[in-house]
């Protein structure tokens, strides 16, 4: 059943006039999408979610145009920098349609019928995420101040993708408050879907739970990692540690692994894998490929998996991210470096470590120094042989844009001590 959008609260016909620090109006300036509420020095009245607030420089004019979340630390979401512009039907069409170019590569390919339409802040629109799942787009809000403008966003998206159908998620904390009368899953245009829905990623058939699945239903950001491994997996035994839906076992199926072996510690998302590569069994690659799972903590199994004597060609350990803010930085390099340790002890010789992480608040440079350390700490022997960041579909659109890096690791010889 598709969920009416008629209860959706509208804008309010008067602008929010916001001051801020210098230091503030520098900050978005030079790029910030975001505005702290303890940046702002005046307001001219109290403002509901996702009404419009323009920022004014210190000689009254227009500085900048963006989503008002009282809800939120970040109280202002940037929406536009620079000359005074009007958010109307046109604008939303423009900055929607930017985005969707900045994918026309993807869009035109025939074996790829997923990816990111809509990256949040880093296409301009802070707390805003679209997935395309071939017929399916997955609009997810990250914050109650999209509520008001979701109808024309989603009439948009219908004139310039054209969906068979919408289905709205909410994060946790939007989910938590008003949502006047929609919930995390609903259907917002279309038929619901009844069944998981199927999608292609490099000629591979996959699934997702687009309705109750992890993020959207499938990690879109790993498709470029997915397929080097597919490109390195010829008769190797591959471990997927933080297997989830099975992604990297696929494209190492289908890239003829002698063998794929998923950790994760969800039985659903193990199912899932499962299915996946069932999906793919007219890949005579994949048929043959010998199929192992096992349900638990990463840490454990990977420290078990070691007391056993097992040893892999390529180990790829892809976990969810450690660090929420700054202050927990130092404890997920210290969790990436205790992953790099377990990993090493069950890689063979000449083979292949990848490990990534999705931390934002982690810098690339940290993160690769952390796993070296840490292969240096027990004495093992490894060559970084390629780093990688984003795909075309997760573009940096800011300072603090980037999240997702992984580094390649060769092992010419294993720990020598623990």
């Amino acid at each position: 059943m598709t969920t009416s959008l008629a209860n959706l609260p509208v804008v309010g016909e008067r602008r929010l006039a916001v001051k801020v620090t210098a230091d503030a109006l520098r900050q978005i300036r030079g790029g910030s999408p975001w505005l702290y509420d303890g940046s702002i020095t005046s307001l001219n009245h109290e403002g509901a979610a996702g009404d419009l607030a323009v920022v004014f420089d210190d000689r009254r004019k227009f500085a900048a145009i963006g989503l008002w979340d009282p809800t939120s630390p970040i109280r202002v979401k940037m929406l536009h920098v620079g000359s005074p512009t009007t958010i109307d039907a046109t604008w939303w069409h423009h900055r929607l349609a930017e985005a969707l170019e900045r994918r026309s590569a993807l869009e035109a390919d025939p074996g790829t019928t997923a990816y990111r339409c809509i990256h949040g802040e880093n296409d301009g629109l802070p707390g805003l995420v679209v997935d395309r799942y071939d017929t399916t787009l997955v609009v997810k809000l990250y914050s109650p101040a999209w509520f008001p403008h979701l109808q024309i966003v989603v009439d948009q998206l219908l004139a310039l993708v054209g969906p068979e159908r919408v289905v709205l998620r909410l994060s946790r904390a939007v989910a938590s408050g008003e949502t006047f009368g929609l919930a995390d899953g609903d259907t917002i245009f279309g038929p619901a879907p009844n069944q998981p829905v199927f999608f292609r990623e490099r000629g591979l058939t996959l699934e997702a739970d687009v309705v109750h699945g992890q993020k959207t239903g499938h990690f879109l950001d790993q498709r470029d990692n997915r397929a080097l491994v597919r490109g390195m997996a010829a008769g190797a035994d591959v471990l997927d540690v933080f297997a989830s839906t099975g992604g990297f076992s696929v494209s190492a199926a289908a890239g003829g692994a002698a063998s794929v072996h998923l950790i994760d510690q969800s039985e659903p998302a193990l199912q899932t894998a499962r299915r996946n590569l069932e999906h793919n069994h007219r890949i005579a690659e994949v048929r043959r490929c010998a199929v192992h799972t096992t349900t638990g903590d990463a840490f454990h199994v990977l420290a078990d998996l070691a007391r056993k004597g097992e040893q892999f060609d390529i180990v790829i350990v892809d976990p969810p991210a450690f660090a929420s803010n700054r202050a927990a930085v130092p404890r997920a390099l210290a969790a990436y470096g205790r992953l790099t340790r377990l990993a090493l002890a069950v890689v063979r010789r000449g083979g292949t470590l990848v490990q990534a992480s999705c931390s934002s608040r982690v810098g690339s440079d940290e993160f690769v120094e952390a796993v070296l350390n840490a292969a240096d700490s027990v004495g093992a022997d490894v060559i970084e042989t390629r780093r990688t960041g984003h795909a075309v579909d997760h573009p940096i659109g800011f300072e603090f844009g980037a999240y997702l890096k992984a580094v390649f690791l060769t092992v010419r010889s294993g720990p020598t001590r623990s």
